[in-house]
């Protein structure tokens, strides 16, 4: 594997060697001094085009745990005000000498044009509503961790999925490892085509609430057009909401997940999220662990830490 651009470039057992690869770093980020030096005297630049808090954060952090040095790049202060493209902006980042790079930008197909231009790898952090494999990565690592299995999960995916790469990816990942995946949405947050996806769909939360282990949940992308083709966010709430009487339906195992940012009292309550369901802060730790897996399987190769 040269690069991470989609979730559909790695098969089920490589998802899986991920995964196995990854509980290997969880075990190192519990340790006192929670770094190994497996990339040391490596450099990773952050090319970031969109605005981030967990992902950005993370692959930083997950660099650092492996000893590499990081560059970053985000679009406020830099020259892209000035009208230098992408292009230009990654053959500058490559001339300073990194090993690799991860990619956020808003139109999709962007980490594939980066590593066309530099011939270095390349690590999809998200591109448009397209895709984002680290996220999916992270996502079956919670539910296999919290499960002890993907294969067999029954889970719903929730929201704007026709704006979000995490549906796309993370549906893609938890279907090859063997899990049911229902997508509830309105129809006009549906994407147009789903043939290849493998997954059925609902009109409503409450149609599949009760069967369920995992309710995966999506903020509309209002950024994207997302909050332009509902009537209102109360009708949403009313029959897409994870709302605190809803969730007291879930079956007595079931867990909430959501990739953030949360729009609290619109997809999920506050008291939901903050609940004892909620996987979301281990999402965001397990997310160090895959990435630094993602990391070192692309420059270190396959033996483990």
């Amino acid at each position: 594997m040269k690069h991470l651009l989609s979730i559909d470039d790695v098969d089920a057992d490589e998802i899986r060697s991920l995964l196995d690869l990854a509980e290997g770093f969880v075990e190192v980020l519990g340790r006192d001094v929670p770094k190994v030096p497996t990339l040391r005297g490596r450099t990773i630049a952050l090319l970031f085009y969109e605005n981030s808090t967990r992902t950005r954060l993370s692959f930083d952090r997950a660099a650092k745990a492996l000893s590499a040095d990081v560059l970053t790049f985000t679009t406020g202060g830099s020259s892209v005000s000035k009208g230098e493209s992408l292009k230009d902006t990654a053959l500058t980042l490559q001339a300073m000498g990194p090993d690799l790079m991860v990619v956020r930008h808003g139109a999709a197909g962007a980490p594939w044009r980066v590593a066309e231009w530099t011939g270095l790898p390349v690590v999809n952090a998200g591109d448009g509503a397209h895709q984002h494999p680290t996220q999916a990565l992270l996502d079956v690592l919670t539910v296999r961790r919290h499960f002890g299995n993907v294969a067999g999960i029954r889970a719903a995916i929730v929201g704007d999925i026709r704006h979000s790469r995490v549906a796309r990816s993370t549906a893609g990942a938890l279907v090859a490892l063997g899990a049911s995946v229902t997508l509830v949405a309105p129809r006009t947050l549906l994407p147009v085509d789903l043939s290849g996806w493998g997954v059925s769909t609902a009109d409503s939360l409450d149609e599949v609430l009760e069967d369920l282990d995992v309710v995966y949940l999506l903020r509309i992308q209002q950024e994207r057009g997302g909050g332009d083709v509902f009537p209102s966010i109360a009708e949403y709430v009313g029959r897409f909401g994870l709302t605190r009487a809803r969730a007291a339906r879930l079956r007595p195992d079931a867990v909430v997940m959501h990739p953030g940012p949360m729009n609290r009292g619109v997809e999920i309550d506050p008291a939901v999220a903050d609940g004892s369901r909620a996987l979301v802060t281990q999402q965001v730790a397990n997310g160090i662990a895959v990435r630094m897996a993602v990391l070192f399987r692309l420059l270190a190769g396959r033996v483990a830490p």
